[in-house]
């Protein structure tokens, strides 16, 4: 292991400072066991959650809090997401574990929860400088990673007291209207309507029902690798989105992320993962491999493959809208709606071949 691969977290961003000495009473009282100075260091991004890294003497402990302003309705859930975390541990031991919560937002000015640290890699765009796959690695990679995956989905959540973490039935009907809802509320002038994409989800909902723990933001950078063997999965992170949901859908929701080899140059411009190195699986050999480990016909994918691309494109645009509306100046947001046409394109691209 070097530290050169290991995934670390950088400087504090300016106005997301942590009160020390209130935080380190704290975590003196409900943590314990954490010796010398704390040195607070933040990962980047900060779209969604903040996080941090809480760097002690004798241990490296991860602090996640929600971000500052106002939040939708059940989002940013701390506890839910400590909760949930804690619960799925015994029964999916690539869950990090849980060290603490509070909603006294008296400590730093909002709940919060820490956990311990895996240490290890985060394929982001790239692998860190050092760390090579070759072919046979990088399929391994991917059969393991989705090996993960429907292990997952394979947990039996009632026996693991997790019926409350989602209602369950009827989700992607709740999923369809959901995402139709949020799309047309953050519409500008300059997307598509997307009303045949739309009406087309609403008509090709699944009759059958299958109900599991979804994860629900499955990818390669929210997966930490073991630095000595890189096609080893340590940890999974980002338990935000979890529920009990359609797991077809939750691969659709990984495969609108995952960027193939032979794809074109807007997809490539987007990538968030290294799936496009030689020897990791096509968007349908994920497919075909997940079927096939779970006993299912690879046929009439099409569903939770447009489903997860227009769940995206409503991601993209309501960040979008925050910049279109002048909410956010941030200019890495300035030409978002490029890719809400890009990925409108492609729902309708699937569409066409489903040919219904």
């Amino acid at each position: 292991m070097t530290d050169n691969t290991i995934d670390k977290a950088g400087s504090v961003r300016e106005g997301e400072e942590l009160p020390i000495s209130a935080l380190r009473e704290w975590l003196d009282s409900n943590i314990g066991g954490l010796h010398g100075d704390m040195n607070v260091t933040q990962y980047s991004g900060g779209a969604s959650n903040w996080t941090y890294c809480l760097g002690f003497e004798n241990k490296e402990i991860i602090l996640r809090r929600p971000p500052a302003g106002t939040k939708a309705k059940g989002a940013h859930d701390m506890g839910r997401e400590y909760r949930l975390q804690d619960s799925l541990k015994p029964v999916f031991d690539k869950v990090p574990t849980m060290l603490g919560y509070t909603d006294d937002e008296s400590v730093i000015g909002a709940e919060f929860y820490v956990m311990e640290k895996i240490n290890g890699i985060i394929p982001r765009k790239h692998f860190p400088r050092g760390v090579n796959l070759n072919e046979q690695q990088a399929r391994k990679l991917c059969e393991v990673a989705l090996d993960e995956l429907i292990s997952l989905h394979n947990v039996d959540y009632k026996s693991a007291n997790l019926e409350h973490i989602g209602k369950g039935a009827g989700y992607a009907e709740r999923q369809i209207s959901g995402w139709i809802a949020r799309y047309s509320k953050a519409k500008t002038w300059n997307v598509p309507n997307g009303k045949k994409v739309m009406q087309w989800l609403e008509k090709n909902l699944p009759t059958k029902e299958t109900i599991c723990i979804t994860h629900n933001d499955y990818r390669f950078d929210n997966l930490v690798l073991d630095a000595n063997d890189p096609t080893a999965i340590l940890g999974v992170l980002d338990w935000e989105l979890a529920t009990l949901g359609d797991p077809l859908m939750d691969l659709g929701n990984s495969l609108a992320y995952w960027v193939q080899a032979d794809d074109d140059f807007l997809a490539k411009s987007t990538q968030r993962q290294p799936t496009h190195l030689k020897g990791m699986m096509t968007r349908q050999e994920v497919i075909d491999y997940y079927c096939h480990k779970q006993g299912l016909e690879p046929k009439a994918f099409a569903f939770y493959e447009v489903y997860g691309l227009f769940r995206l494109a409503g991601i993209v645009q309501q960040i979008y809208y925050r910049y279109h509306h002048k909410q956010t100046n941030n200019k890495a947001y300035k030409n978002m709606w490029v890719f809400v046409h890009y990925l409108m394109y492609r729902c309708n691209k699937i569409i066409k071949r489903a040919g219904k």
